[in-house]
């Protein structure tokens, strides 16, 4: 669909609300794409260099970025494909280990990936995984419709266990104990 279409990637765009904020500026600047997806604008066509300027402009004034290196850009992909894997897929009957999904995915290396992601990010790709997971975590408790067990099994922990000893290194608090006293204790996954 997005063959030889231009592509700007976009840090910081990570969630449906940030999607909605940047096609509502495409729409106000009358700029035509196809598609706006998570860290992506596909645009229908080219457009000229002061247009370009100034939708880079206006996304830094909504909190976004451009992102132009290379490397810069498998990153932010990266990362989007584990916020997108983590939100929407059931992890328990997941047939991928991620080094093999992110490796496909991305056509890349996984050390290479590794590599890169460590040196840009300053943390390890599954350090970023467990952090997305307890931040999804910390929102499943919000919701309060799912047992620390079935929050483990649709995150594709081993246990129940697992997952709180795991929160508990990660916030300093027990799932429960973070239900009880979660004001402003979740992050937003762009800040992760």
């Amino acid at each position: 669909m997005h063959q030889n279409k231009p592509i700007i990637y976009v840090k910081n765009m990570v969630c449906h609300r940030c999607v909605l904020a940047v096609v509502n500026l495409l729409n106000d600047q009358g700029i035509d794409f196809d598609e706006v997806d998570l860290g992506a604008i596909y645009l229908a066509q080219p457009i000229r260099d002061d247009v370009h300027r100034m939708m880079v402009d206006k996304l830094e004034e909504l909190g976004f970025e451009e992102v132009m290196h290379t490397d810069k850009r498998l990153v932010e992909e990266l990362k989007r494909m584990v916020i997108t894997t983590i939100r929407n897929e059931d992890l328990s009957e997941w047939p991928h280990k991620w080094s093999t999904f992110l490796s496909d995915k991305l056509n890349r290396e996984y050390t290479g990936l590794s590599k890169t992601f460590s040196q840009l990010e300053g943390v390890t790709i599954e350090h970023f995984i467990i952090l997305q997971k307890i931040e999804r975590v910390k929102e499943l408790l919000l919701y309060d419709e799912m047992s620390i067990t079935q929050m483990a099994h649709a995150l594709g922990y081993s246990s129940g266990q697992f997952l709180s000893t795991q929160f508990k290194q990660h916030t300093g608090l027990t799932p429960t104990q973070f239900k009880s006293n979660h004001r402003g204790m979740r992050k937003g996954v762009d800040e992760v």
